[in-house]
């Protein structure tokens, strides 16, 4: 199925030319976009000269008005599957058809790459992990759905909810809100079992600290957010 990889992209430039040899290497076939978000690096310098397909936003939008471009482009160009893979090396491109197969079979319309299945590879830190807990904990109350990876941005969607996301895709914590926004659309979403690996290079913007400050957060927006689309037609789109 015609398959596209949204790579968002902040000040990448030491880690974007592996991830894409990398997802080269491993899938061939998928093309891919790197959305640059405005990097004050020299990500967009490198993605010209290396001939790689990218687009630079115009002003920062963050992470989540990154991968909503993409969706754009995706639903623009008819793309069937379209799947978000971080710019920091931390997914690995080997899983990408692991986390395509329930999507192309018609069984999920959101496949969630999941480190805490098998709990292989890296593991992240103790104050990320229990975040996360307490954010699976949150939304299983919120919507009955029981997802142990729910930041992870390494996800597949089917072409009905990639059209969806073009439209409406959370812009501050949209990991765990896609999440949500799915279930309670209507649409399907699970887990595959994948290994993630430790950033290449760089450093991630959420320090153990600010985990916590950033745990607290995503449960507000997200009782908020539920009341919110609570409150307005259920079904999809």
């Amino acid at each position: 199925m015609k398959t596209l990889v949204i790579i968002p992209c902040y000040n990448e430039e030491e880690n974007l030319q592996r991830v894409v040899n990398d997802l080269h290497a491993a899938a061939p076939d998928v093309d891919y976009l790197i959305v640059d978000d405005c990097s004050t690096d020299g990500s967009a310098a490198l993605c010209k000269k290396n001939g790689y397909h990218y687009l630079t936003l115009p002003i920062n939008l963050g992470i989540g008005g990154g991968v909503q471009s993409g969706y754009l482009y995706a639903r623009e160009h008819d793309y069937d599957i379209t799947v978000q893979m971080d710019g920091d090396g931390q997914h690995d491109p080997a899983y990408l058809q692991r986390l395509i197969r329930p999507v192309a079979g018609g069984e999920l319309d959101m496949a969630i790459g999941s480190r805490f299945i098998e709990k292989e590879g890296f593991q992240t830190s103790f104050m990320r992990r229990l975040g996360i807990n307490v954010i699976r904990v949150m939304i299983r109350a919120l919507c009955g759905v029981d997802v142990r990876d729910t930041t992870s941005g390494f996800r597949a969607c089917s072409k009905e909810l990639t059209s969806y996301f073009a439209d409406h895709y959370a812009q501050d914590y949209p990991e765990p809100e896609a999440i949500v926004t799915a279930v309670l659309r209507g649409y399907r979403v699970g887990e595959v079992s994948v290994k993630m690996r430790e950033r290449i290079a760089g450093k991630s913007s959420i320090s153990p600290m600010k985990s916590i400050y950033y745990m607290l957060k995503v449960c507000i927006a997200l009782v908020v957010f539920r009341i919110t689309i609570g409150r307005q037609k259920g079904g999809r789109a």
